[in-house]
């Protein structure tokens, strides 16, 4: 399971309240297959052909205008960007959650298993007006351990979200890009009915952030390495919230 969702910004959204819609009573079946996916240790080498059949080819996935500006997702090439990923792991406010502190090489044993992978999940850079500034994991929640611990759907697609910049920090861009981004996930991934996340429950600047960008608050989950916050952005109601 990825880590904990990083520091975004504060967001204005009310208080977290358990959602009691009938979506969160739904149990995902596990079958074969999705428990063949949630079991395998051997990863597919070449995570193109899989991230096409998985997540709906992110890498074609058309730039958006937003408030801060022109914004598009890159999947993360290794030789590229492990610099610069590597640098936002090291920040302080970053590494308290992602844990990912360290050399280089922290980061990239973080980064190889999911771009050598099997594609249920993709590392990218959020380009906004052409910089670099922000590192996201789009993945199937359905088939990543997240399943075991909510009652997925199929095709429920996660995110992860770190703002690396600290000058984009503050302002309101969290709320902003996690808005077009899980916008981009509903466009694209049309059998996708909701998109959802997992921060550290401590971490209140990130759980605000989702609520502004219209995700509810739907339980408290234990985790492995953390309690969380389960966050859910339903297709049925993105014109609502």
């Amino acid at each position: 399971m990825p880590p904990a969702d990083a520091h975004t910004d504060p967001g204005t959204g009310p208080a977290p309240q358990v959602g009691t819609g009938v979506e969160d009573t739904l149990d995902l079946q596990l079958t074969d297959e999705l428990l063949a996916f949630l079991e395998e240790d051997t990863p597919v080498t070449g995570y193109g052909t899989a991230t096409s059949e998985l997540l709906d080819r992110p890498a074609e996935w058309k730039p958006v205008t937003t408030p801060a500006g022109v914004f598009q997702l890159v999947p993360v090439r290794l030789e590229r960007d492990l610099a610069v990923i590597s640098r936002w792991m090291n920040d302080p406010a970053v590494a308290a959650f992602w844990e990912l502190a360290g050399a280089e090489t922290v980061t990239a044993e973080h980064l190889m298993p999911q771009l050598d992978g099997d594609g249920r999940s993709l590392p990218c850079l959020g380009v906004l007006s052409g910089v670099p500034m922000s590192y996201w994991e789009i993945y199937r929640a359905d088939l990543d351990p997240l399943a075991r611990h909510y009652p997925a759907r199929p095709h429920d697609t996660g995110i992860h979200l770190l703002i690396g910049e600290v000058h984009h920090r503050g302002h309101g861009a969290g709320t902003t890009l996690l808005r077009a981004a899980s916008d981009l996930v509903l466009d694209n991934r049309p059998l996708c009915t909701r998109v959802v996340a997992e921060p550290d429950l401590r971490n209140t600047p990130s759980v605000s952030a989702f609520l502004s960008a219209g995700f509810r608050f739907s339980a408290e989950v234990e985790l492995p390495d953390k309690q969380a916050a389960l966050m859910i952005r339903d297709r049925a109601h993105r014109a609502l919230l």
